[in-house]
């Protein structure tokens, strides 16, 4: 049923046949304004009839600017008129229709495709601005997200070890790099006196908002570990630490898991007791310019309830390096298998002799930026790595080479 929202201007000289082609219109359900000219349209009207007659091309092209045009000509024979129609169709008038009279019905059909069209476009163009209200929305929420990991990732960073630094006779580096702002990965080396270096690798799985919150638990308990340790029986400290780490992330329920790699270093023996949470690579100890894996497996650390973890050791010679880096490295590797990708890795480890020359030959593969280009500098967040990719070193005892 029409309503005032559906009123039809119609501009035509008033006459018999403006009448005639008004009362055509509302049998059509829609009421008529009928006016002489464009000042005296109504405010509210949907559409505008116009005589070929009585609107000037000129004003009939300004028109069409604001409300929908219907142009209609008494004659149907080629001519004056019918040029003009076909000069106010190029101007923008939606429709134009010769003899309104004798082609009532077309005439009643082409207003209802007009209002349909309009009552379309109407809706579009909520639709538009709805989409235009909440795309900027969307984008100030994902502007104030990425500022809240961006301050994220600083903070992060802040937690990390000191880089360079030597505990007592043992040097350590690292080089971390998340794959956005927030990483997964974290690292710690903390001495316990003057004979015990204590220290911890960690890949937590994703590398989001939780996997960074899970990093900072990860430091928490290991600093509580390292003061209430009494510094007896070291060799089981890394084992007893895994299995109550996989029961502090199990607790907390968020379904994140990590691998783990935790060291004591025996600066008096000159030993390092460790176990695995199966960390992937493997650490790798180089003594005399030769890499080897350290022997050992273990459970991921928060999957399974009841884990123990395996009471792992080897003896470290005068000058050893050990290298531990997260799977993110496996991706800046060539190579079609996990092995040969392995292989590569044991041999630029034991080729590169330091962390800088190691990451400057990734950088020459033109997988990741050279050292001075990443995260570990506060505005290094620009990696774009597939993964988080962290590598750490430990050098001694007569190896200052980290």
């Amino acid at each position: 049923m029409s309503t005032d929202s559906e009123l039809i201007g119609l501009i035509d000289m008033p006459d018999a046949a403006r009448d005639l082609l008004a009362n055509v219109i509302e049998r059509g359900g829609h009421p008529v304004t009928a006016v002489e000219d464009v000042g005296g349209l109504p405010d509210n009207a949907l559409l505008v009839v116009a005589h070929v007659r009585a609107l000037p091309l000129t004003a009939c092209a300004e028109l069409s600017r604001r409300l929908p045009v219907v142009v209609v000509s008494d004659s149907g024979e080629d001519g004056p008129e019918n040029a003009a129609l076909v000069e106010a169709a190029d101007e923008g008038v939606i429709d134009y229709l010769p003899e309104p009279l004798r082609n009532a019905h077309l005439l009643r059909r082409v207003i209802r495709r007009v209002i349909k069209l309009n009552r379309l476009a109407a809706e579009q163009e909520q639709d538009r601005k709805r989409l235009a209200d909440l795309n900027e929305r969307l984008e100030t929420h994902l502007e104030l997200l990425r500022l809240d990991q961006q301050a994220g990732g600083h903070i992060q960073r802040r937690l990390l070890p000191l880089r360079p630094q030597r505990v007592g006779e043992v040097s350590c580096d690292y080089w971390l790099a998340p794959s956005l702002y927030l990483s997964g990965d974290f690292l710690d080396v903390k001495p316990f006196n003057d004979r015990y270096t204590l220290f911890y690798f960690a890949d937590v799985s994703g590398h989001g908002v939780a996997s960074a919150f899970v990093t900072v638990l990860l430091r928490y308990l290991f600093n509580r570990m390292r003061l209430v340790w009494d510094g007896q029986n070291p060799d089981a400290l890394p084992a007893n630490w895994l299995s109550r780490l996989n029961q502090e992330l199990l607790d907390t329920g968020i379904g994140k898991h990590a691998t783990l790699f935790m060291g004591v270093i025996d600066q008096e023996q000159r030993y390092l007791h460790y176990s695995i949470g199966a960390q992937l690579p493997l650490p790798l100890l180089v003594v005399d310019g030769k890499a080897q894996p350290l022997v050992g497996e273990g459970m991921p650390v928060g999957l399974f309830p009841d884990l123990t973890f395996p009471q792992l050791g080897c003896d470290l010679p005068e000058s050893f390096q050990l290298w531990l880096c997260s799977d993110g490295v496996l991706e800046c590797l060539p190579g079609d298998s996990l092995d040969e990708r392995l292989a590569d890795l044991g041999r630029r480890v034991a080729n590169s002799g330091t962390l800088k020359a190691f990451i400057d030959d990734l950088a020459a593969g033109g997988h990741l930026a050279r050292e001075n280009e990443v995260l570990v500098d506060d505005d290094g967040a620009d990696q774009e790595l597939p993964d988080d990719l962290t590598i750490m070193t430990l050098g001694g005892f007569g190896n200052d080479d980290a």
